[in-house]
């Protein structure tokens, strides 16, 4: 039986608070790891971290930050290796997303988007690499999306930051090679989230109305997966630990999906 082993490995989780990142960071409990759960919500991080130590009794800890700000990003992840006496995974998940025609798109929100979903990863890998090349070596996985791999109607924010995310996930796999870093991507389909949930409206407008907000999530993500069902959070948290485990070391610069067969055709 296969089981992932990452006791006493420290991790830092953006938007750690819920949905994806609350699963991966659940995941990375369960397998022995320490986490730094790091959300703009200080108050469901620190909810989720105190689970995490009572459930799993690994050390769990919540700072406050805001993704869009690089500095914040810097101080936080020196924060939590220090309060950790190091870093070994860093799980990029903090995401947003905006929906609406290109000709309506707002330019506040394509900015909000891509500083959040593409330019946090960076600022986050580029504060974490010191800590992980002193380690001698380390996990990044970033939380990209099917949307890294193909396109849809609505997103262009969130499908040009997201495709930029893949790209530099290969970018950084190259160079942290030779420092045993290994960087991946995980590209999920339609995960049953708030980020989801809260699309439904926007979706139903852009559709011409007309429908229900339960027919736009449908029409929107379930038709074009072959499976036919929304995918667990913790099927993604699952996956992520297994990507930072001794099984993947030879797997790096890889988008991984687990889209329900979505970029299949």
């Amino acid at each position: 039986m296969l089981r992932i082993e990452l006791r006493d490995r420290v991790s830092v989780v953006t938007g750690g608070a819920r949905g994806i990142g609350r699963a991966c960071a659940e995941a990375l409990a369960q397998a022995g790891a320490h986490v730094a759960v790091v959300d703009l919500d200080h108050a469901g991080a620190t909810e989720t971290a105190s689970d995490l130590t009572a459930q799993h009794g690994v050390t769990a800890r919540a700072y406050a930050c805001d993704v869009r700000d690089p500095a914040a990003i810097r101080a936080t992840v020196d924060a939590a290796a220090k309060d950790f006496g190091g870093l070994d995974i860093l799980v990029n998940n903090a995401g947003v997303q905006f929906v609406s025609p290109i000709a309506d798109f707002p330019d506040d929100k394509y900015a909000n988007v891509r500083a959040i979903d593409l330019d946090s990863v960076f600022y986050a890998t580029k504060a974490a690499w010191p800590h992980l090349v002193r380690r001698g070596g380390g996990r990044i996985v970033n939380i990209a999306s099917v949307h890294g791999l193909i396109a849809s109607p609505y997103k262009i924010a969130y499908v040009a930051s997201k495709h930029g995310v893949v790209g530099l996930t290969r970018a950084s796999a190259l160079e942290g090679a030779e420092h045993g870093i290994t960087v991946n991507a995980i590209c999920p389909g339609a995960v049953m989230t708030d980020l989801v949930r809260g699309q439904a409206p926007q979706l139903a407008e852009s559709f011409g109305g007309g429908i229900t907000e339960e027919q736009a999530l449908e029409r929107a993500f379930l038709e074009a997966m072959p499976t036919k069902r929304f995918i667990e959070p913790s099927e993604v948290g699952a996956l992520c630990a297994f990507l930072c485990s001794d099984f993947a070391i030879s797997i790096t610069g890889a988008p991984v999906p687990i889209d329900g067969g979505w970029s299949a055709h």
